[in-house]
């Protein structure tokens, strides 16, 4: 069993990157590989954006089923996600907002991206 951590740096919006980097948890979890944590960073926030209007293909949802279902940390770079308007319950509460991105969509620094790539045995990157 292999164990990935995935970076995603695309917005669903703009590109098939982030759609790619779920199609790819999907599939690795298939074959008996286990997916660490997926670090979303710079545009690759908006996956877990849960305000972005998607005409079919929802990521957020998506990727918080698969978080859900396998036990993956979701991770939104939080310096990416506060430029664009993307905070968690944490950060909301702070800023007197209200939550765009729920759990377990969370927050974090590039901290969380270096420890996942240290633990990982594979690590894959979707985007710029």
């Amino acid at each position: 069993m292999t164990t990935f951590a995935l970076m995603v740096q695309s917005s669903p919006l703009s590109s098939q990157n982030a759609t790619t980097a779920l199609n790819f948890a999907k599939a690795a979890i298939a074959a008996g590989h286990r997916v660490l944590r997926v670090f979303f960073f710079h545009d690759g926030v908006i996956c877990g954006d849960d305000r972005a209007g998607y005409p079919h293909n929802e990521p957020a949802t998506e990727w918080k089923a698969l978080a859900s279902e396998h036990g993956i940390d979701l991770v939104l770079c939080a310096p990416s996600a506060l430029r664009r308007g993307v905070v968690d319950e944490g950060q909301a509460a702070r800023l007197g907002r209200q939550p765009t991105a729920t759990a377990p969509f969370a927050l974090s620094g590039l901290g969380q991206w270096v420890e996942a790539a240290a633990a990982a045995d594979r690590v894959v990157t979707f985007g710029v």
